[in-house]
């Protein structure tokens, strides 16, 4: 199969494309700020192994300084433009040995013999939750044996298919870690709805079921644990054509793509 793809949790994912291993998002942490990690063991240290990572915007859940650090040196960091800008510990990561490499929509990075392709996101890119918008949302569609798209955090948005391009596997977000989304994010049905646009061979959902807020176990736990059934659900009424892998933590699947 061209492509193998494994759910760590949250937003990270190993993408294994013709021999090439892609990591998304890397957050191997148990807490987080006000977060901890609620399903799942932390990721394995071979989770870490990659020859590339792509971060797909700078919030912290996203773009984990600690997580980056244990990247081995020599890894190949796809981050949006102006990333190091407002993220200066990204600066000291480059002088350990990792390979920074600021990306804009649009842009084609060569990774072995596979292209990464970083395409637009609705989200906000902001480090911080006030201050300047110095970075964009991205996400990225590696585009190897198979095409496969990492949306990253993102919400839905009309031209999302025409700029995202045909795509083999999609990866999208169908929840978050806390009992209200806001403003650029997909939940359940908006996932689904995207699905039906980008129509892939197959889906994974990501981005829920994870980390979820100290002390808010009793607010709405419905949102942390149903996203993924409910995104199935959804996208067989929807995209019935697109088959949808709901992994748990640690799984993997090598979906079934004709190229």
């Amino acid at each position: 199969m061209p492509v193998e793809v494994t759910w760590w949790g949250h937003a990270t994912c190993t993408v294994e494309d013709s021999g090439v291993r892609f990591l998304t998002d890397p957050l191997f942490a148990r807490r987080l700020a006000h977060l901890r990690r609620r399903r799942g063991a932390p990721p394995p240290p071979e989770a870490s192994v990659a020859e590339a990572v792509l971060v797909s915007h700078l919030h912290a859940d996203h773009l984990h300084l600690p997580s980056l650090a244990r990247l081995a040196p020599g890894t190949r960091l796809l981050v949006p433009r102006g990333a190091p800008d407002a993220v200066p510990g990204l600066r000291r990561l480059a002088v350990g040995g990792l390979r920074l490499t600021e990306v804009s929509a649009g842009d084609e990075v060569a990774v072995e013999g596979v292209t990464v392709r970083a395409v637009p996101a609705r989200h906000d890119g902001r480090r911080l939750p006030v201050g300047p918008h110095r970075s964009p949302a991205l996400g990225y569609v590696i585009e190897g044996g198979a095409r496969t798209y990492f949306a990253g955090d993102t919400g839905l948005f009309d031209a999302m298919a025409e700029e995202v391009g045909p795509v083999d596997v999609a990866l999208l977000p169908v929840g978050g870690w806390g009992p209200f989304l806001g403003q650029g994010h997909l939940d359940a049905g908006r996932a689904a709805e995207a699905l039906a646009a980008l129509s892939p061979a197959a889906a994974v959902p990501v981005h829920y079921g994870t980390y979820w807020p100290i002390g808010l176990d009793g607010v709405r736990p419905h949102e942390f644990h149903a996203p993924g059934d409910e995104f199935v659900r959804q996208a067989a009424r929807l995209a019935p054509k697109v088959t949808v892998h709901r992994l748990g933590h640690g799984e993997r699947v090598r979906p079934e793509v004709a190229r």
